[in-house]
């Protein structure tokens, strides 16, 4: 699907809308079960062993360095990589091609131009449903990302913020039972990353989805994860592809103390295993 064009739009974000009132109707969150996965192109293996098990309804980080195999991670749940060996099951049975139990977000918005951001939401209703009921569906959407006022707008005419909200209300159109999240926030500002932090938070209080999230962002990690993946490759054994190198649990409930000392602790912990000096 191409990427929408640079933004022409110069203005900042809207505040995000405060969630509709009562939840927004979802499909029933599943979990998600790797075990003993691997995945290797040619002769270069990239993902080693790797055995998790995200619960209904849980939020899980994945953290690493790049090239680590975060997303080669992600795609395998999400069916788009037919490669990996092991098995990855959601609910009860195992993933298949393009599973529709599944929607993804990506780093880039990935909205079609010429398409209205309601257009856009509506690339990602599940087949099957009423002219009305697709309708009301958007319109849920767009209420709790905060855009039934920019609906008519194209992504030229919208922020990077804004963007990022409609792909994520098109990801959450299908009403999937995992949302899968690749560096959604990686490419905005400090400040629309924060937002949107927030958002997502927001979102899956009201959906109750589970959620995998890849980043490159520790502190991103903290504040959205109920647990937290480190994968990387064993040292002096980089060829050996990537494993679990942690895996930790985030004290508190959200929203975080930014400053707690157990998430500075537990801040330090993360950079060391990904070989960065904290202090």
């Amino acid at each position: 699907m191409p990427s929408a064009p640079a933004l022409e739009a110069v203005e900042a974000p809207a505040p995000v809308s405060a969630p509709a009132s009562g939840p927004v109707s979802t499909g029933d969150s599943l979990a998600v079960e790797f075990r003993d996965v691997g995945r290797a192109f040619g002769s270069r293996t990239v993902l080693r062993g790797i055995s998790l098990r995200a619960d209904p309804g849980e939020v899980v980080a994945v953290l690493g360095a790049s090239g680590c195999g975060k997303s080669t991670l992600l795609r395998a749940a999400a069916g788009l990589d037919a490669g990996c060996t092991g098995e990855i099951i959601i609910g009860n049975t195992p993933v298949g091609p393009y599973d529709p139990r599944t929607a993804v977000g990506f780093q880039e918005p990935r909205l079609l131009p010429w398409r209205s951001v309601r257009k856009n939401v509506q690339l990602g209703l599940p087949r099957g449903l009423s002219r009305a009921e697709g309708a009301a569906r958007v319109d849920e959407l767009l209420e709790l990302v905060g855009l039934a006022d920019r609906a008519h707008l194209r992504p030229r005419e919208i922020s990077g913020g804004m963007a990022q909200r409609a792909s994520l209300a098109r990801a959450l159109a299908r009403r999937p039972g995992v949302l899968l999240l690749d560096e959604p926030f990686g490419a905005l500002d400090a400040l629309t990353r924060l937002k949107m932090q927030d958002l997502l938070l927001d979102v899956h209080a009201q959906t109750g989805t589970t959620v995998l999230l890849v980043t490159h962002d520790v502190d991103e990690a903290l504040q959205l994860a109920d647990r937290i993946l480190l994968l990387g490759a064993d040292a002096g054994h980089p060829e050996a592809g990537a494993t679990v190198q942690q895996l930790l649990s985030v004290p508190g409930s959200r929203p975080r103390d930014r400053a707690s000392a157990e998430l500075a602790q537990l801040r330090g912990s993360l950079y060391a295993g990904l070989g960065v000096d904290s202090h």
